[in-house]
């Protein structure tokens, strides 16, 4: 989804990453982890895109610092992070910013 028309300032979390080969679990694992995360009250959106070399990079919105670590302390967000780890993602990377501008 491409989320317009948010508030600034906001914060951006950008996921980028590396997939191996292994697709076991994986989709039935985003499902699961897209319908948690939308119950955060802090939680704005998210966007998107995976390339056809495994790298891929996803972007999530949030109101405050405080949402973004109450998500990152959420049990299955957490057995996500170790699944993907373990099996899912050759490397990763994840980076926090402050939205003070947008246009």
């Amino acid at each position: 989804m491409f989320k317009v028309d948010l508030t600034t300032p906001y914060y951006a979390v950008l996921f980028s990453s590396v997939r191996t080969h292994v697709t076991e679990g994986y989709k039935e694992m985003d499902e699961l982890i897209y319908a948690e995360v939308e119950k955060n009250p802090g939680y704005l959106g998210h966007e998107g895109t995976r390339q056809e070399d495994g790298f891929g990079i996803h972007v999530s919105y949030w109101k405050d610092l405080k949402s973004i670590q109450d998500w990152k302390e959420n049990t299955l967000h957490k057995q996500a992070k170790l699944a993907g780890k373990e099996k899912w993602y050759e490397s990763f990377k994840t980076r926090i910013c402050k939205v003070e501008n947008e246009y």
